[in-house]
């Protein structure tokens, strides 16, 4: 698999990442043998990145990663690792302190059985804390040898310029997907100049652009999914239109929707690195096969006319999600 550096000066991994956020289960039951064998495939397709956070679980994909790593000891030098913290996982709460990001690191570290990380985020801002002085505070975790690179999660073109005026902002996590299209409105090109990788999470749109989409009746209750305006009526509806548009190109050309929906991510910069994330094995593979796409100036094109910038309908966070995400425009 072709690489891509996370940063200046950082480590170069697979162009497709792995996103560990369904080891804990939000999306359905899983479990560590199976979390196991999706990390084994991900050594086997090149897909060297992993990221996950404190919250996911809470604590439990970090767990189940860690456990890996400690069965699986040459896998600590193979992968590089990321997580992210910042938020107090019950009752969720945003607190960027120095205090209480040092707490979350030494966890994650210990939980992780490592003793450094290549990438930790803020993972989301507290706005009652200059970024600056948040960056302050990685920066000094980076003189410890506790992390190798820093990052924030969900931040702003303007908050990400404040940020590296501190230090070097090695990554920005941002949702970016051909229906969340916002990072190009200044994101993007900021991390490009100055020298940012920018990860995607969500490429898949939450599951949507794939073989199978999803049945947003079939959800549990208990999937953060089901509030997601774009997937509540009537949008839903209306998105679909698109995507089983995006779904009849995709099978035409030999493809998968998902390896389709990831290799345009890749085709948007080549400091971009997406992370879809997975519980399968048989997924994680379908995931890998993006990095063999290479999408022509046509094929872009009629991507373009398929799924036109801004023409999701509904919101991709309710209110209540959006949290701590910054709007910017």
């Amino acid at each position: 698999m072709n690489q891509r550096q996370i940063g200046k000066g950082g480590p170069m991994v697979g162009e497709v990442g792995f996103g560990a956020m369904s080891f804990a289960g939000f999306f359905g039951s899983t479990d560590a043998v199976t979390s196991h064998r999706t990390l084994d495939k991900a050594l086997e397709q090149g897909i060297t990145h992993i990221d996950t956070a404190l919250i996911y679980g809470p604590f439990v994909s970090e767990t189940f990663i860690g456990e890996y790593l400690r069965q699986n000891p040459s896998a600590k030098h193979r992968f590089s690792l990321a997580t992210k913290g910042g938020i107090h996982p019950s009752p969720r709460k945003v607190d960027n302190s120095p205090r209480f990001l040092r707490e979350c690191l030494e966890d994650s570290l210990q939980r992780l059985g490592v003793d450094c990380v290549d990438l930790y985020y803020v993972h989301r801002r507290d706005h009652d804390i200059p970024i600056e002085d948040v960056t302050g505070t990685l920066a000094k975790f980076k003189q410890e040898g506790k992390i190798k690179g820093l990052g924030f999660s969900e931040i702003s073109p303007a908050s990400l310029q404040r940020a590296a005026s501190v230090h070097h902002v090695s990554a920005v996590q941002n949702e970016y997907s051909l229906w969340t299209r916002l990072p190009e409105l200044g994101l993007l090109q900021a991390c490009k100049k100055l020298g940012t990788a920018f990860v995607a999470f969500s490429p898949l749109a939450r599951g949507v652009l794939s073989e199978a989409s999803v049945n947003p009746q079939a959800l549990p209750d208990s999937d953060f999914r089901k509030k997601i305006p774009r997937l509540m009526p009537p949008n839903f509806a209306f998105n679909m239109q698109r995507v089983e548009k995006l779904q009849a190109f995709a099978k035409a050309h030999g493809w998968s929707t998902e390896a389709l929906a990831i290799a345009w991510v890749l085709a948007q910069g080549d400091h971009i690195i997406p992370i879809p994330g997975t519980r399968s094995p048989d997924h994680l593979e379908n995931n890998a096969a993006a990095a063999q796409i290479k999408l022509s100036a046509q094929d872009l094109t009629e991507i373009e006319n398929i799924m036109p910038i801004g023409s999701a309908h509904g919101n991709r966070y309710s209110l209540e999600q959006q949290g701590a995400s910054e709007h910017y425009c």
